[in-house]
Order: structure tokens, then sequence, then C-alpha cells
């Protein structure tokens, strides 16, 4: 499951630290993030669908690969992300 070309446009103008901005941890994090959402609620309705339960899995550690990466460099653009996601508080 994927997202439109406008959602991910509307995810890199929010998220964006610059102008032109689409390669930081903070806009790859929201893109997967919006990925990993659609994802589960695929899965809502295709309980046996193991293909693409392999490519969420890939997508949520690639996630806390880049939120690791984020907190280790600078734990307040960290807190600020995952508090604009709504992940873990």
């Amino acid at each position: 499951m994927s997202i439109t070309a406008e959602r991910k446009q509307e995810l890199i103008a929010e998220y964006a630290t610059h102008e032109g901005d689409t390669g930081s941890p903070e806009v790859q994090v929201a893109i997967l993030t919006s990925r990993i959402v659609t994802l589960t609620d695929h899965f809502k309705d295709h309980k046996k669908d193991n293909h693409s339960r392999r490519g969420l899995i890939k997508m949520v550690n690639q996630r806390r690969k880049l939120l690791d990466y984020l907190k280790s460099k600078d734990e307040g653009r960290y807190t600020t992300l995952i508090g604009r996601l709504g992940l873990r508080k």
C-alpha cells in the first residue's frame, strides 16, 4: 500500500526543516509513519496477507533506525517529532 503523491507532498511541506528539504529524518519518518498507518488499516481486512506484512516490518524497522539516529544527534528534534506524529507519548 502506498500513499498518493499529493499526500507525500503535504507531508514534505509540513515536516521539512528548510526549503526544498526531502531527505531530513523528520520528513522520512513522517512518510514512513503514513505508510505504516495505511498498511495497518489494510491488515484489518486482509489478515493473511503475509507478503505485505514483511514490508510493514521493514518499514517499522527503518523508522526505528531513523528515530534512533535523530535521538542521538539532536534529542530536542526527536522529542518534537514524536510529539507531532503521536508516537510513544
